[in-house]
């Protein structure tokens, strides 16, 4: 017998969580607001609407089907099975967040605070929440397929991203590297730079957008959906040992972007989760390209 659906209810701690963390009490929250001439009801109000919009979707939630829950910081230690329709409740970088964690599991993006988030990820009301998960669990042509981009190191270590993959040094340094196109007849290229960043159509109106508009770039962004990532180096040194002849490109199904580290550390990290990063050291290779999977978007 198979099993039922699980509903997964993702969510992060609310800004008024985090003061109460710091503080202890309501009244320290609020008279370190105060002090700074900013006021504590418009926080807690945010946080009520929240947890409202939490308990209204676990209601919605059918009583034949499991139910689980997770913080955003407990994500890289879930396990996600494959029956599991995820509910992302919160704003749109949470579904990122969420992303690199899943194998093709339908997700549903619930806006808390409409008008104040973007809604590209989130795009559902809470009350929208017992339709959608009956449509999650046979979404077919209704869930989109948004490209994700992958890092695969040479000793396994993998690395998932919705919006783009950072690869650098773990500080303000610099970082050396050979950077080709993972071909056995391409050398690469040695450079010497802040680090190298690949994104996605998801992830063009972010970092991604702001180097595109920073180097005046002619190649067309990509769609959310398309089958292509962007890559730049950022602020790339040229020295009598490394170059910049290739320091931005695009990367299409089946093509790979290869690099070979020259330097102590890097780290590789995606959608800025640092505290889930592959560390590669002297003389390790990363692949990056087209993930085979996608995250599936209930529309």
């Amino acid at each position: 017998m198979s099993l039922a659906p699980r509903a997964v209810l993702v969510h992060r701690r609310t800004e008024y969580e985090e003061l109460l963390a710091r503080h202890g009490t309501h009244g320290q929250a609020a008279f370190f607001l105060s002090s700074r001439g900013r006021s504590i009801d418009e926080v807690a109000r945010r946080h009520d609407d929240t947890r409202q919009a939490l308990r209204d979707v676990a209601s919605a939630v059918p009583l034949t089907w499991r139910s689980s829950t997770v913080e955003r910081a407990d994500l890289d230690r879930f396990l996600f099975a494959p029956e599991d329709v995820v509910v992302v409740v919160g704003q749109d970088g949470l579904v990122a967040n969420t992303a690199k964690y899943l194998s093709g599991q339908p997700v549903v993006g619930i806006d808390t605070d409409p008008g104040r988030n973007p809604g590209v990820l989130v795009r559902h009301r809470r009350t929208d929440a017992a339709s959608l998960l009956r449509t999650a669990i046979a979404a077919g042509d209704r869930a989109e397929e948004l490209t994700m981009v992958e890092a695969v190191a040479d000793d396994t270590q993998r690395l998932l991203a919705l919006n783009e993959i950072y690869l650098g040094p773990p500080g303000h340094q610099t970082v050396r590297y050979r950077l080709g196109t993972g071909e056995g007849t391409d050398p690469g290229e040695a450079q010497a730079s802040s680090g190298v960043l690949v994104g996605t159509g998801t992830g063009a109106t972010g970092w991604l957008r702001s180097l595109w508009l920073e180097r005046g770039s002619t190649v067309p962004m990509p769609a959310p959906r398309d089958p292509r990532l962007l890559w730049f180096v950022r602020e790339a040194w040229p020295s009598p040992a490394t170059g910049t002849s290739r320091v931005a490109g695009e990367l299409g199904r089946g093509q790979v972007l290869r690099l070979t580290v020259e330097s102590d550390r890097m780290v590789v990290f995606g959608d800025g989760m640092e505290a889930d990063t592959l560390e590669l050291t002297w003389g390790q290779s990363v692949r990056l390209g087209i993930a085979a999977t996608s995250l599936r978007l209930v529309t």
